[in-house]
């Protein structure tokens, strides 16, 4: 991959504007132990996770006690709660940052780096200005050591530094690939475009990066046409499996056939891809048969089920919902929080077609399994650069009369407008105070939504993040919300980024 020199800092100054978010987890995964091998170094040395348990429930302020407990994780090779537990501990004394870095392989230093990050303090200055009349010993370190210390300039605003560390990398494809892969994620498309398209030679993470940023947005076409441009030679699971979310994700199914025929290797995950992308197009007998032939060499794959399952459920169809839940019980007995979440979408397609009944006999069989483990739906937005969470029905917010209000008004101008509520969607029992309309109209991406009108100024595109994937009486007001209003909207789901735009359409078109 190659640069141009005029183009470095173009990349860099995207880098900085995103370096509130985690940084660090873009640049040190490697660094990281796998979760398995961690797990099992853990359990060989019971006396440690006895002492790290007690550390997270009852965090101590004792500086001594925090350290010692951060050395034996590294001398356990569990160099993720080392690097926590000596970034949580408060009061650090100069004895500390001794101990722990006597020795400053790249480990260390990375865990020194993210520490005077986030301190920002005296002593993390110092550091930060004695690594820098080292930089030629620095770039001698692991890409990683360089990332970290990058991290540290930023969060001192020493841009100028930043830029120049940058321009000397040796390196610089995480980062290019981090950023793309971060505008893609925040629905900024044409940014991430505009990272990629000032690299002369991109290499495989860049070009796997920018094809998913398109998928995630819905850009199916932008996707493909990129994935024909990418050398062959270069091609990995990776990337045939994000340019066949993006077909599923715009419904191409004959170009997702057209791509999955040409792969040599089909592996699980691949093939489980194909399976979903058939699955949103409703060819359920098509998936099925995909799934008999790979298992004819292969052991059976949960995800697989699921995405049948999962579609099954958004076309409303009870009975293939049960005839693949009941498969998944025989084929994956053990797989219980797999099951559970399965036995969820076959109550929520009874209640999609009115068998309540059948609805509330599965909930009532599942509820002591699902307890206090069912996930609660939230949607996240920051109208004003805050932060702000909503579940249905929320109460919480200190605008929430006016919210409610704000509702009320967008309902009776969706209904003006020839908006039904859609029962369908409700996937609980009514109770006595309630009506449809009231229970579609409290929910959280709707009253998120609505937060949103109410400030002043308006935001120019109102941007939304929700936990789960976004129902279908929410997807149908919003995109009538947006033509009214002529706001355009952008909700971030699960699954996808829906662009809903101010002709009422959404860049999903339907495929959800």
């Amino acid at each position: 991959m190659i640069f141009n020199r005029s183009v470095y800092l173009i990349i860099f100054r995207r880098f900085a504007v995103i370096h509130h978010t985690n940084i660090l987890a873009f640049f040190t995964s490697s660094v990281l132990i796998n979760l398995g091998e961690s797990m099992k170094k853990l359990i060989d040395k019971q006396k440690y996770q006895e002492a790290l348990d007690l550390f997270n429930h009852n965090s101590t302020s004792i500086s001594d006690v925090a350290i010692s407990l951060a050395l034996k994780a590294l001398t356990c090779g569990d160099e993720d709660n080392a690097c926590r537990i000596f970034c949580e501990t408060k009061n650090k004394t100069p004895s500390a940052y001794g101990v722990m870095f006597k020795e400053p392989d790249s480990t260390n230093l990375v865990m020194l780096f993210n520490a005077c990050a986030q301190l920002r303090n005296e002593r993390a200055l110092k550091i930060k200005n004695s690594f820098l009349n080292q930089m030629s010993k620095l770039f001698n370190s692991t890409n990683h050591v360089v990332n970290s210390f990058l991290n540290i300039l930023i969060k001192f605003r020493d841009i100028s530094s930043a830029e120049n560390v940058f321009v000397q990398m040796k390196t610089k494809e995480i980062i290019t690939c981090g950023i793309i892969m971060q505008e893609g994620k925040v629905g900024y498309v044409g940014k991430a475009l505009n990272i990629f398209d000032h690299v002369e030679k991109p290499n495989k993470m860049i070009y796997t990066a920018m094809i998913n940023s398109f998928g995630l947005n819905g850009m199916g076409h932008e996707a493909v046409d990129l994935y024909r441009r990418m050398p062959i030679d270069i091609h990995d699971e990776v990337t045939y499996i994000c340019i066949l979310n993006a077909c599923s994700h715009s419904g191409l199914i004959d170009k997702a056939h057209s791509i999955y025929n040409n792969i040599k290797v089909k592996t699980e995950r691949i093939t489980t891809a194909m399976v979903d992308c058939m699955s949103r197009m409703f060819m359920f007998d098509e998936a099925q048969q995909l799934i008999d032939n790979f298992e004819l060499s292969h052991p059976p794959g949960f995800a697989m089920y699921m995405a049948l399952l999962s579609s099954a459920r958004n076309h409303r169809n009870f009975i293939l919902s049960e005839k693949v839940l009941d498969r998944m019980k025989k084929l994956f007995p053990k797989n219980k929080q797999g099951l559970i979440a399965g036995s969820v979408l076959l109550c929520n397609t009874y209640s999609s077609v009115g068998e309540d009944e059948q609805a509330k006999e599965a909930r009532l069989k599942q509820l002591h399994q699902i307890g206090k483990n069912k996930i609660v739906g939230i949607t996240w937005t920051a109208p004003k650069g805050e932060v702000v969470r909503f579940k249905a029905h929320d109460n919480s917010h200190p605008q929430s009369k006016e919210i409610y209000v704000e509702v009320a008004r967008m309902s009776v101008e969706l209904k003006e407008n020839g908006h039904q509520y859609d029962s369908r969607w409700i996937t609980r029992e009514i109770n006595d105070d309630e009506n449809i309309e009231s229970i579609l109209c409290s929910h959280s991406e709707k009253l998120a939504i609505a937060l949103n009108f109410i400030q002043q100024p308006i935001q120019n595109v109102i941007q939304v993040t929700k936990n789960l994937r976004i129902c279908g009486d929410c997807h149908s007001a919003i995109e009538l919300i947006a033509k009214l209003r002529q706001r355009p909207i952008i909700i971030r789901d699960a699954n996808r980024f829906h662009h809903f735009d101010t002709s009422g359409q959404c860049s999903c078109q339907e495929h959800f």
